[in-house]
Parts: C-alpha cells; sequence; structure tokens
C-alpha cells in the first residue's frame, strides 16, 4: 500500500486506514480469498495502534468486504449476491438464471393453528390452520437465508418435506393447487443477527443482516404466503431504480 495516514486530518486514523483497504479491494489488487496483512503488519507499515487497526477491521467485517477465519487470518469477501426490488422474483429462479447452485434445506414443515399476527396478514379467521415451513436457502453451497413461511391451509390441502425437495413452493403451490403467484409486498429491516441464527448461516452473532416480510398474492389478489426471513448483509444486497 502506497497511501499514508494523515494524523493531522479530521478523519479518524481507522476511517483512513478503512478507506485505504477498501481501494485496494475495489480496484482489484486484493481479489476475493486473498488474505490481507496481519494486524502486526499494519500497524508497523502505518505505525498506528493495534486498536485502530481492530476498528478499521472490525468496520468492513461487519459491512461484509472482509472475513475473519479464526486461526487463519482475514480475507476478501466473495462479491455479494444483488437482487433488483423493481419486479416479482423468486430466489431459485433467480440463483438458477445466474448459473448459481441453489438448494433449500428443509427443517421442518408443520400444520399449525395460526397466530393472530399471522391470521390478519393472511386474511384468515383466527381458528385456522397454515402450514409452517422452515427451510434454510443455499447460493452455492453457502447459507444465504434463513426463512420461515406461512402458507394457509385452505389453500394447500398437504405440503411435506418430500414435496419440497422435488420443487419449488411456488412451483408446488401452482402445479398442485391451481395457485399462482402473481406479486408481493415485502417489508426490509435492518438487524443484527442473532445467536440461534448464527448457528444455521455459519457467521458470527451480531453480523449485519435483513430482516425482510413477505407477503405473496395470487392472481385474485388474496393472501397465499407469509414470510420471514434473515437475510445475509455481508453476502446479499438489494437495489431498485428511480426512473
Amino acid at each position: 500500500m502506497e497511501k499514508l495516514l494523515d494524523a493531522t486530518s479530521v478523519i479518524p486514523l481507522y476511517h483512513q486506514l478503512k478507506e485505504i483497504i477498501k481501494e485496494n479491494i475495489e480496484s482489484g489488487k486484493w481479489l476475493p480469498g486473498d488474505m490481507i496483512p496481519s494486524e502486526n503488519q499494519l500497524m508497523q507499515e502505518y505505525k498506528i495502534s493495534r486498536n485502530t487497526v481492530k476498528k478499521a477491521i472490525e468496520t468492513l467485517v461487519q459491512e461484509g468486504a472482509l472475513n475473519r477465519i479464526q486461526g487463519k487470518g482475514t480475507f476478501v469477501s466473495k462479491p455479494k449476491f444483488e437482487q433488483s426490488l423493481s419486479g416479482f422474483y423468486s430466489f431459485s429462479k433467480i440463483m438458477k438464471e445466474r448459473g448459481i447452485a441453489a438448494r433449500d434445506e428443509i427443517r421442518s414443515v408443520e400444520l399449525v393453528k395460526v397466530k393472530s399476527s399471522i391470521a390478519k396478514q393472511l386474511q384468515l379467521a383466527e381458528d385456522e390452520r397454515v402450514f409452517e415451513l422452515k427451510r434454510i436457502r443455499y447460493a452455492d453451497n453457502e447459507p444465504m437465508i434463513l426463512e420461515t413461511s406461512y402458507i394457509p391451509q385452505s389453500i394447500a390441502s398437504d405440503i411435506t418435506i418430500g414435496m419440497l425437495e422435488k420443487t419449488s413452493l411456488y412451483d408446488l403451490l401452482q402445479n398442485e393447487y391451481g395457485v399462482i403467484v402473481t406479486r408481493a409486498k415485502e417489508i426490509f429491516e435492518p438487524v443484527l443477527i442473532r445467536a440461534y441464527e448464527s448457528k444455521y448461516l455459519q457467521v458470527e452473532e451480531g453480523y449485519p443482516a435483513l430482516l425482510l416480510y413477505r407477503i405473496a398474492y395470487d392472481s385474485n389478489e388474496k393472501p397465499v404466503e407469509y414470510c420471514r426471513s434473515i437475510v445475509r448483509g455481508d453476502r446479499c444486497r438489494f437495489y431498485t431504480e428511480l426512473l
């Protein structure tokens, strides 16, 4: 690295170092999977404290630009998966179109009494039952999304793990029950990954994530799925275009 830190600047030293590291990544000097210099090397090169180096690296780890592997070092992360919010999309179909191997690990499928908060979103009576589907969604064998979906039993008489291992949820609804999902409403909130979520998504507790709520509708504008997802912020991002 050629750039020097300016101790007289109003910009904190850790932020200056962070920007230098980002520039090396964005310019292609450091490629995904490359190990960056150690904390000791950065301390010696820039004559700064360990705390300054740690703060710069930790910030980039939280942003998803770097990935720390215990006992090995800190590495440049893989590029994030991007998805446009300009239209309706399916995770599995989007991954397939991009040549990325996508798969779902079905954790459970249970028929349960609908909770009042979910009944409201699905426009159901509180004594109705729904299929509760819990799954982990992978891209190239890397866990990306921890997802729980609720499907009214009134539109799908039976949903099993075996059925979902053979086809996607939306294809199952269409081909088996004639339910075609035509649009969805989504709400995003920034969150930090909690302990039990970190186990499934294989990242540290406290990593950035997006909490995504989705209500999917059929061609008659009837809600057919309510979904809550935790999306890894270090590997996924969404964008929209304003015209």
